[in-house]
Parts: structure tokens; sequence; C-alpha cells
């Protein structure tokens, strides 16, 4: 039974670049969407994950390039000569249109040639909340980014009990079905997978899969955080007498990385403006929550109750609130690329200060973006927002808290509020 297609975002980028370029690398997690996203545009298909045509693949590269484009090379990282082979076919010939690769790991014997002017990647992350379809979005990211001050408006019925509901359901477009205990075998074996079957396939044996599991459980409590990783170690060996080495860790970290399924949010560092004693660690995010809230064991039940997972972990405030800025995180991404502009967060050191979000173009003028798990905002909450108006000025686009209240408006102050459903591209 094949399911109605759910449009994506990411499609009308793929519509605009696809005419344009020779060749397209679609990336992300395993379970987003690239590969229904992918055939909705090719008229040639390899399917690498069937061990025939990846046999030829591997006998002759360029032996699948022949068909009539834009030729798919679904799952291209099983076949990584395929990524050069691609290269060198672009180097012949520029033609537009001729190539798509979905990857959902990088490989562990990269390319011998990063592919850079010849394929063009395209992120691809888990369904955001505009994406599910929550509400119709009247405040645009794109919008706020060109300044001026737009409009904000709008009223919804989306309340807490349903951003928890989506924390815990999943981004993952074949998962959005399921639900109560159909959903959580899915994600466990999604894990299961991670644990058993990628890390292999990445060259990484796992000779003791429940430190493992230890390790991503500890890393989902860390969400929407900048604990160190040797904090993150703490949580997950608490209790055992011997705490496994940084050398023995990291490469866990980097595979998980490779695969897509830790989705850090890079620390904003910007040159134009003299922000002094800007911390740099990301903020630690897997690609979908509900992969963190299954690590944890926990359900929406629990999450609403305000219980926190069995591992301890050092935060500020609940882990409810950092899964939901997590869930937003995710989504503003998503809006955020479909305009041009990147992502970041900004924290000063001790944490004096911190942004959850940094909405930058290309000129690094920003829009400032706090996240609130609650229905009001006051003064406390946009003091940060305020300070940096105060420090960069006009490169201030805009500034914006969004919350789980009703209502889309703008303070006396000028900053927006606006609930999460109410975001959009």
């Amino acid at each position: 039974m094949t399911s109605e297609y759910l449009q994506r975002i990411v499609d009308a980028e793929l519509d605009e670049l696809l005419p344009s370029l020779p060749a397209l690398a679609l990336e992300g997690a395993k379970g987003v969407g690239k590969t229904a996203t992918a055939l909705r545009r090719a008229r040639t298909v390899v399917e690498l994950d069937d061990p025939a045509q990846r046999a030829v693949a591997e006998a002759d590269p360029a032996a699948v390039l022949g068909g009539t484009p834009p030729i798919l090379l679904d799952e291209w990282q099983r076949v990584p000569p395929l990524w050069d082979a691609v290269r060198r076919a672009v180097d012949r010939s520029e033609e537009a249109g001729r190539f798509l690769l979905t990857g959902s790991a990088s490989p562990a014997t990269p390319p011998t040639h990063s592919g850079a002017g010849r394929i063009t990647t395209v992120r691809m992350r888990p369904l955001s909340l505009c994406e599910r379809g929550l509400d119709q979005p009247t405040v645009s990211v794109r919008h706020l980014l060109r300044g001026g001050a737009p409009a904000v408006e709008g009223e919804t019925r989306v309340a807490l009990p349903d951003y928890v509901a989506e924390i815990v359901h999943s981004g993952f477009p074949g998962l959005r079905r399921l639900s109560g205990r159909a959903l959580r075998a899915q994600l466990d074996g999604y894990i299961r997978r991670i644990v058993d079957t990628d890390f292999q396939e990445q060259g990484l044996a796992v000779r003791r899969p429940d430190a493992l599991e230890r390790w991503m459980a500890a890393y989902a409590a860390a969400t929407a955080t900048t604990a160190s990783y040797e904090t993150i170690r703490d949580a997950a060996t608490s209790g055992l007498g011997e705490k496994p080495a940084k050398t023995t860790t990291q490469p866990h970290r980097d595979i998980l990385e490779r695969l897509w399924i830790l989705d850090p949010l890079p620390a904003w560092l910007p040159s134009r403006n003299q922000l002094n004693r800007l911390a740099q660690p990301p903020k630690h995010h897997l690609a979908d929550t509900a992969l963190a809230v299954r690590m944890l064991g926990l359900d929406a039940d629990a999450l609403l109750s305000g219980k926190e997972a069995g591992l301890a972990f050092p935060r500020d405030g609940t882990l409810l609130g950092h899964l939901f800025e997590s869930l937003v995180t995710l989504s503003v991404r998503v809006y955020a690329q479909a305009a041009e502009a990147r992502v970041r967060h900004l924290r000063l050191q001790g944490g004096r200060r911190e942004i959850g979000l940094i909405v930058e173009r290309a000129d690094q003028r920003v829009v400032a973006i706090e996240v609130k798990l609650g229905g009001r905002v006051d003064d406390r909450d946009v003091g940060d927002l305020r300070w940096l108006q105060e420090q960069i000025g006009p490169d201030l686009l805009d500034a914006v808290v969004i919350n789980t209240g009703p209502r889309a408006y703008r303070r006396k102050d000028g900053i927006a509020v606006v609930p999460a459903a109410l975001m959009g591209p």
C-alpha cells in the first residue's frame, strides 16, 4: 500500500535548483522522505539497496549513469565511487537536471573529491510543524528576514497538549499514520537498526550495545543544551565505576553525525558585530524529538506530568521545555533553509545571556528568536532580545518569541509573539 505524497517545503527548493544545476544530492536521516521526494522528479532510478543493482554499480559505476535524466541514485553512499563518477560526468557535460543522489549517511570511506562546484547538496529534515498541518501559518520567516517589522497576527487553537503530541509522534512521514504501540515499536526498530546495523555499515563494530544506547539516551537528555561531552558521558555512566575514554565515545558521536541522527545547532559567531565573550559549543539536538523521547523511555503523559528521564542530567528548566525548543528549532531550520538563511544560537560564556535561535541572512543581518513553553510573554522573557538590539542595532532585523499561546501579535516594544503553529516559511 502506498500513501499519498505529502508536499514538502524542500520541494520548492528542488524545483528551483534542478532545472539549473547538473547534480543535486539530497541528504538527511533515514526516513525523512528523501526517496519519495526524489522519485517525483526522476525518470531513471538506480536503487542501490538492491543487491543486483548495487553489484552492477560496484563493477562499473559509469554503467548506471547512462539512463534518461534525471537519474536517481538512491542511497548512493552504498557505492561511494558513484560520487566521483557523477563528478566526472558533470565535468564532461554540465547539462542541467541530470543527476539526483539521495544519501542517509556519509560514507565511511569518503569520495576522493568533495564535489564542490559539480554536486550541490540539499539538506532534508523531518517534517516541520507547518508541514504536519497543525494550523495555517500566518507569520513567515522569509518576511521577517526582509525587516521592516511586518504585521504579525493570527489565532490558533493548537495548545500545549497538541505540541506534546507532536514531540512524541515524530516528524518522519512514514510514521505519521501510526500511534500507540505500533509507533513505539517502529521507533524502537529505528533505534535498534542504528545500533545493530548502521554502525557496522560505517565500519565500527559495537561491542557493547547497552553502553551505546546509554550514551544516546544521555545525549537525548541533553537536548537543547550546550552540555559538554564529558557531562553527557558522565550521565550515561552514572553509577558505573569506570568511565569510557574519549577515544571510545568520540567515534560514536562521529558516526551518529554521519547518519544525520545528531543535528547539533552551531553557535553564532558574527564577524561584523563586536560581541564579546561568545561561547562556541553547539546546542545538542537529535534529528527527531520522538527519537529523544523514546530513547529516554517517556511518553506524552510523562512529559505533561513533569516526569524526568531515569538518568540524572543537569539542565535549566524542564525536559519538556527543551524538547519543545528542539521541535521549534527543527521547524525554523526548515523555514530558514527555504529563505536561503542559516540558523545558529547565541550564548555568552557562563550563560549570562542566551538567545535560542539566530536566523542569519547572507549579509549577517539577523532575526533573533526566543522559545518559550507557555502562553504568556512578559518583560522577563524578552530581556536578552532587548540586550541584543542594544548590541547590534540595525543588524537586528526583527525579534520574536515563539510560544504555545493562542495569538500572534506585536508587543508595544515591537517584539513579535508567535505561537509555534502559526510560524511558517
